[in-house]
């Protein structure tokens, strides 16, 4: 008894320099969803890949880990959490460093699946930790600093890779994974302790199969619908019948198999099931939006990459004070009303975005964001803190799996929906003002002395640069809509979430059996 005492003082004690590993990590992590996008060009030519080729760099790295994350848990209760985590980290940064090695397309695509393979587990392992290290009424302080952690991680991304590519040279984005990692790895050996094993957890492979199968596919049937203009391809087609039949049998599965990969119980949870649907929608809005942001400042308002980075940075600046602002509220104030502000909030910014032009000025692009990033503060501490609240603490494990997963399934959807529907609207506002500009139109005769005659080959082209541009900028507009539509439409189940009763503290010893 006295021994579980002291372990449990210990942590108590070392609980600052935990979280300060275990949020290296999750930066470490968090970072490589985008510092790597601003350098594809340059990689592009060292490896000399076509612009449809290059993309499974980023492909590759969104799959792998999507699909590396619901087993967690599992890898967790098999092997260590302590130990699953160290290797994770070392396995992320030996990958990182044969990444920026690389001499060719195969080679740094293989690497950067391994990358998303070990880099996976690091996120829920993470909120793991942080979850059992702090009781309940200080988990929203907690959750804040992680929520920081992986929310700004993309914001900062762009703005690091750029200036590593412009400055020295693109293999520095996955060089600086380097020293994060070896100071996570140091941290975690000395501060962390091991948790109980479980000799006979056994992996449902079948259920771990049709996960991996319709994850991959559905991320193929994401990133390649546009390009190959989706279901008038064959691949397409093949990919989302794969999709939908290992999706299938996925459910059957769970629900029908003595022991599944997917713990069916965890949808018994009222709160973590509408949770795991907001996330989704947040994983759509946040990365979505950030998706959209850099071709809006770099095409249409032609900001260099280094510019457009600082100008979207405040949005990062307002996820963290509003986190941090939310973490001592959590547990005054009802979690709900938390999550509808935040919304709201969200919904707002949406809604002034679709006013935007490219003369829109540096200042009214600052405040936006930094309201955007506001009402995401509002919403990740909340919600992480409600879906975990009522959930038994050894299910934790399969559940920040899961809820991480919804949130990355989210973020795949929303950019590949957003970017799609961009192109395909271009196209179409294109097409309906093109059906105004005939020379029998009268507005034109007064623009004709300047240089906007249809009728002669200087004023058509002019007329189409600008028709162009107006049809792309209408085409932002549509997308900005429909995620301020996403924010707005899921507030009512707000009315679903229950009020989670008052806890007592957490045992600080869960984190040494």
């Amino acid at each position: 008894m006295s021994n579980v005492v002291s372990s449990a003082a210990s942590v108590v004690a070392n609980r600052g320099a935990i979280t300060a590993c275990v949020i290296l990590a999750v930066i470490m992590q968090a970072l490589d969803t985008t510092i790597a996008n601003v350098a594809l060009p340059y990689i592009q030519g060292s490896v000399s890949a076509s612009a449809d080729q290059i993309n499974w760099v980023l492909t590759s790295y969104i799959v792998a880990a999507a699909i590396m994350t619901p087993p967690s848990g599992f890898l967790a209760a098999k092997f260590g959490r302590k130990r699953v985590l160290l290797v994770a980290i070392f396995g992320f940064v030996a990958a990182s460093v044969l990444c920026g090695l690389a001499q060719s397309l195969p080679q740094i695509v293989g690497f950067r699946l391994l990358q998303g393979f070990f880099g996976a587990a690091l996120v829920p392992l993470s909120q793991g930790i942080l979850l059992d290290i702090y009781s309940v009424e200080e988990r929203g302080s907690a959750m804040a600093l992680f929520g920081v952690s992986v929310m700004v991680g993309p914001v900062l991304g762009p703005v690091i890779g750029g200036w590593l590519t412009d400055n020295i040279s693109w293999r520095w984005v996955f060089y600086i994974n380097v020293p994060i990692g070896i100071l996570a790895f140091m941290g975690i050996s000395v501060f962390v302790k091991e948790t109980k094993i479980d000799a006979q957890a056994k992996l449902d492979w079948f259920g771990f199969g049709m996960l991996s199968l319709a994850i991959a596919s559905l991320q193929l049937f994401l990133d390649r619908g546009q390009q190959l203009d989706w279901f008038s391809s064959s691949e397409i087609v093949v990919e989302a019948m794969v999709c939908a039949a290992a999706f299938y049998l996925l459910l059957v599965h769970t629900f029908t198999a003595e022991k599944s990969f997917i713990n069916p119980r965890l949808f018994l949870d009222q709160n973590f099931t509408v949770s795991m649907i907001f996330i989704f929608v947040i994983g759509v809005t946040y990365l979505a939006s950030l998706a959209l942001m850099t071709p809006y400042l770099q095409s249409l308002m032609g900001y260099p990459v280094i510019t457009a980075g600082i100008v979207m940075g405040p949005r990062g600046l307002g996820t963290m004070v509003c986190m941090f602002l939310v973490g001592r509220l959590i547990g005054k104030v009802d979690t709900r009303i938390l999550i509808f502000l935040g919304l709201a909030i969200t919904a707002w910014a949406m809604y002034d975005m679709m006013g935007w032009t490219p003369d829109v000025s540096q200042w009214t692009i600052v405040y936006v964001g930094f309201i955007q990033g506001a009402g995401l503060g509002f919403l990740f501490v909340p919600l992480t803190t409600i879906a975990f609240a009522t959930l038994p603490a050894h299910m934790r494990g399969d559940g920040t799996g899961l809820y991480n997963l919804s949130r990355n399934i989210g973020s795949s959807v929303g950019i590949a929906v957003v970017s799609a529907l961009l192109v395909e609207n271009v196209q179409r506002n294109h097409a309906d003002i093109v059906s105004y500009v005939t020379p029998f139109n009268h507005a034109f005769h007064a623009k004709a002395a300047a240089g906007l005659d249809p009728t002669t080959v200087a004023g058509a082209s002019a007329l189409d640069s600008i028709i162009t541009l107006q049809s792309t900028i209408i085409a932002y507009v549509d997308d900005f809509k429909l995620l301020m539509i996403m924010s707005l439409a899921v507030m009512p189940l707000l009315f679903v979430l229950r009020k989670p009763a008052k806890a007592p503290a957490v045992d600080h010893s869960v984190a040494m059996e």
